[in-house]
């Protein structure tokens, strides 16, 4: 039987967060992680490292005038809190949006953390000053992406790992914790059998052997539910309408839940778990990594989006504006899909693709290759990849051959080209001057003037129709599944709570199994760029409250 200080369950960016935390003041660490060591940093490692801060120096320099006031405002209007058990959550919401406007930058930039120049506008929201949605740009793409998140956080654990202060224990799936006399003093499980599956495939669970661990205290950084399509439906909000009955995944498929039910088998209370954020815009991956590996366009404003009937959605469900509205409007039109219909004037300047392997010039940190998304009439090499071999994508000269090949790719014949084209003709009159009366053109003319959009973000207002502007694209999205926004309670320091509202003595949890803190410090909707900030913050809390707990 091993003993150590403390353990944590869970070898991502809030695991590394709060065992660097706890090796920092001395404190002996065991990572105890189901996946091969080439899994280190877990899903952190695909994301497009996009990090909320409110006031930082990128947005001052592109003219935006931020506040934590502001930022404290659009958050509570997106999470919309309203239940008795929203307590912890909407303090760890004032607490997190108090550090992404006071120290995080700081701390971050201290490690060596970069973020690229142009602030990104998620979330644009469109329902008024108190709803839902970042009333200024807020996401700061980092430099490197997620590895570049990662990367101060795995050197210093495995300086820490050097100086004897912390070990990993790869391919230990825990089972359940150990608790004596109330309160928790360690874990127990399974030792997997090695396996050198690359990172993100799949892994073997096949068992080689039990192991214990023993230690003052346990904390829970295991991560959400979003490759457990069983686990989403069984969760699912009737508020949604009904589950899609085909789903691509945005996470590998280890992202199970299981070590959620572990803990709540343990006494933990789990709160808001209906609560979840899924994109719309996700498209098959032609070069797959997990199983229903998808990958989410982030998308500018101007595409236009249909349903699977061709019925142009609604406003502010444009692209890029709110994505559980869409979600929710999308999910009662009976079908699991929706369309996107641009050109390649649109795609070139306004198409994105989420994750680290997508972006190899921001991965890369190469300026030379950034620099070449803003000239030719190409779009990014990873986005021309999928319009040649993603199955998603349809490109032709006409609207009629488009509609032609998006009925056969859905396998009936829903769309009419004649009331498409009406629609798209509409949009482009809309363009002759600059008034208009509809609603997503009045949010392209806004969005171009700020300066980060304008230069690199929303293509230049143009008609769809003209050929010149060609070849069209139509593009079928489908839902993917990413975070789970409910979680285990856990108080201002990170203490797991039980069903009498106590902690649960020596137990922590941290990142998404945590709902990113107190079980759901984003509510109902998220203003993006505060999954990763979750992590960071939630496992700097728990490590230092744990360090400080453990004699």
């Amino acid at each position: 039987m091993q003993s150590t200080d403390v353990i944590v369950v869970g070898a991502g960016l809030s695991g590394l967060v709060a065992a660097i935390e706890l090796t920092d003041a001395g404190r002996r660490v065991v990572i105890v992680e189901q996946e091969p060591e080439q899994s280190l940093g877990g899903q952190a490692f695909w994301s497009f490292g996009g990090l909320f801060f409110v006031d930082s120096p990128e947005q001052r320099r592109m003219g935006i005038r931020d506040s934590q006031a502001l930022a404290l405002a659009d958050w509570m209007g997106s999470a919309a809190f309203d239940r008795p058990e929203d307590h912890w959550p909407r303090k760890w919401a004032e607490a997190y949006v108090d550090f992404a406007a006071g120290e995080k930058r700081t701390w971050l930039y201290g490690m060596g953390m970069r973020w690229f120049p142009v602030v990104g506008w998620a979330e644009r929201g469109g329902y008024g000053a108190i709803g839902h949605g970042n009333s200024v740009p807020r996401f700061h793409v980092t430099w490197g992406t997620g590895p570049g998140v990662l990367e101060p956080f795995v050197r210093r654990a495995r300086e820490a790992q050097a100086a004897g202060l912390l070990s990993f224990a790869f391919r230990h799936r825990v089972d359940g914790l150990i608790a004596e006399n109330g309160s928790v003093v360690g874990v127990h499980g399974a030792r997997l059998a090695e396996d050198r599956v690359e990172r993100g495939k799949p892994s073997s669970r096949e068992p080689a052997g039990d192991f214990e661990i023993r230690a003052q205290a346990v904390i829970v950084a295991s991560g959400g539910i979003g490759g457990n399509h069983e686990l989403v439906r069984k969760n699912w909000p009737e508020r949604l309408g009904p589950p899609p009955l085909h789903m691509l995944s945005g996470v590998p498929a280890h992202v199970d839940g299981r070590m959620l039910g572990v803990t709540e088998a343990s006494g933990a209370r789990l709160i808001n778990r209906d609560r979840m954020w899924h994109y719309v815009e996700g498209i098959e991956n032609w070069n797959p990594i997990w199983p229903m590996h998808a990958i989410r366009i982030l998308p500018g404003p101007s595409s236009l989006w249909f349903d699977a009937r061709g019925n142009r959605l609604p406003g502010p469900l444009w692209p890029g504006y709110d994505t559980m509205g869409t979600l929710e409007h999308l999910r009662r039109t009976g079908f699991d899909y929706s369309w996107f219909i641009l050109d390649q004037q649109i795609i070139r300047r306004e198409f994105a693709l989420s994750g680290s392997e997508q972006n190899p010039d921001l991965t890369g940190k190469s300026w030379r290759q950034v620099a070449k998304r803003a000239i030719g009439k190409q779009a990014p090499a990873p986005v021309e990849a999928f319009k040649r071999h993603g199955r998603d994508f349809i490109v032709r000269d006409t609207l009629d051959d488009l509609v032609v090949g998006m009925n056969a790719l859905a396998g009936s014949q829903l769309l009419d080209v004649t009331r498409l084209r009406e629609q798209i003709q509409a949009r482009d009159l809309q363009f002759d001057n600059a008034f208009a009366k509809d609603g997503q053109i009045m949010a392209i003319h806004n969005a171009r003037r700020y300066r980060g959009d304008r230069l690199v973000r929303v293509a230049k207002p143009h008609r769809m129709l003209d050929p010149a502007n060609g070849p069209l694209i139509a593009v079928r999205l489908h839902v993917l599944t990413r975070k789970t926004l409910g979680g285990l309670e856990t108080d201002l320091a990170a203490r797991v709570l039980g069903h009498d509202g106590q902690p649960l003595r020596g137990l922590y949890a941290v990142g998404e199994a945590a709902g990113f803190g107190g079980g759901g410090l984003h509510g109902y909707r998220a203003l993006e760029g505060s999954f990763l900030g979750g992590c960071l913050y939630s496992g700097r809390v728990a490590g230092r409250a744990a360090a400080a707990a453990v004699a």
